[in-house]
């Protein structure tokens, strides 16, 4: 179709043009590229300018897009830096959410629609987050490690919901399929700790500057498989690209620091340079604006939606927060955690396909969705970045990093 072949071409215009647009504004207002992506999909998809469709090819790559983006995410976590007691306090605020997410959907869509609105507003988009806060040098801060393991749980803990309570099976059987995909994936972090991967490295090394490239295929057929055996016990493709992210890390763990750099710097491109941005701008385009307009009730959620995010989800951030947080940080903290939109585009995909939600409803969702990854990272880091600078002015540490 024409449709078709003009959107092939688009995308990449549009994944091209999205950071340029970023840079240009950057000196006025840091907004992150995702933003740009997502709005530069809606202006070309059928809502708005009609120049592209949703189509087979590139609905193929945006999945695979969303799930490299969760394998990243898999990739940054480092446990044992993070340690058990923050990833605890984050689970407990992520209890939180849950039961005030519940309360959230039963106002909104009270029934099966529920438990989406939910796991919804239970998330938070750590692979959204990532390199923003490694742009700003965040990563091995207290206040970027809080944010690491709010968001480590924030996306994986509403994958396993997903897989329980949104599964064709019933809740028990899902449950009992659930813990088998545990167990392979511990038996697979197990196996990565404990084989030796001399050889495995060295291969690697011989082939980073050649076309065997041996690194990013074990990396790809890595994802594929455990994405594969997620889709074969039918649980969310997510969780396998999140454990995978996992394994990798901990099979490059031992490599050379210089291997591992460059590995990472490959796949990156091939994710956050290829597949990722068409992620953002796919759900963009096929985000249905349509629906939204014509709903004046969900015209109305998407504000209240934007706010029981930052109201839910701030609230289980404080169970994260670090003893030496200002107010400031504290509230950094919580926009940051607020920030959602992979997990809510999953969760009301399947929603609406089950026929549990309404698609305005969904569409409120994702529009508070963009609308978080807008603004709260934009402003979380502008205080806590406004704040670093007044203290390293006046010579002292910034809170939360003592």
């Amino acid at each position: 179709m024409e449709e078709s072949a003009l959107g092939l071409v688009l995308i990449p215009l549009l994944a091209v043009l999205a950071p340029i647009l970023a840079r240009v504004i950057g000196p006025v207002l840091r907004v992150p590229v995702v933003v740009f992506e997502l709005l530069l999909g809606i202006l070309i998809g059928p809502a708005v300018l009609g120049w592209a469709e949703p189509g087979t090819i590139l609905g193929a790559l945006s999945e695979f897009g969303l799930a490299m983006l969760f394998f990243l995410a898999g990739t940054e976590i480092d446990f044992r830096a993070i340690g058990r007691g923050p990833l605890a306090r984050a689970s407990l605020g992520w209890l939180l959410s849950i039961v005030l997410g519940v309360g959230a959907g039963f106002l909104i869509a009270p029934g099966d629609g529920m438990i989406v609105i939910a796991i919804a507003l239970s998330s938070t988009a750590l692979g959204t987050l990532m390199p923003i806060l490694r742009d700003a040098g965040e990563m091995a801060t207290p206040f970027g490690r809080a944010v690491t393991a709010i968001g480590t749980v924030g996306e994986f803990l509403p994958l396993i919901a997903i897989s329980i309570f949104l599964s064709v099976r019933s809740a028990p059987v899902a449950a009992v399929i659930l813990l088998a995909f545990v167990g392979l994936a511990l038996l697979a972090v197990y196996a990565a700790r404990r084989i030796p991967h001399g050889r495995l490295h060295r291969l690697v090394n011989a082939t980073l500057h050649t076309s065997a490239q041996f690194g990013v295929r074990f990396v790809l057929l890595l994802v594929t498989a455990l994405v594969a055996l997620s889709l074969w016990l039918d649980l969310d493709m997510l969780l396998g690209a999140f454990v995978a992210g996992a394994v990798w890390r901990i099979v490059m763990s031992s490599a050379s620091e210089e291997d591992a750099e460059q590995v990472e710097s490959k796949l990156e491109g091939i994710a956050f340079g290829f597949l990722v941005p068409i992620f953002f701008i796919y759900t963009g385009l096929t985000f249905d604006l349509q629906a939204l307009i014509a709903s004046p009730r969900a015209l109305a959620l998407v504000p209240l939606l934007l706010i029981a995010l930052l109201v839910i989800r701030g609230a289980a951030a404080q169970f994260s927060a670090t003893a030496g947080m200002s107010g400031r940080d504290r509230t950094a903290l919580s926009l940051l955690s607020a920030t959602a939109l992979p997990i809510i585009v999953a969760v009301t995909a399947i929603g609406v396909d089950q026929g549990m939600l309404g698609s305005h409803i969904a569409a409120a969702l994702i529009g508070a969705g963009m609308l978080s990854v807008l603004l709260y990272p934009l402003i979380g880091m502008t205080l806590r970045g406004d704040l670093a600078a007044v203290q390293n002015a006046k010579g002292a540490p910034p809170q939360g990093e003592m």
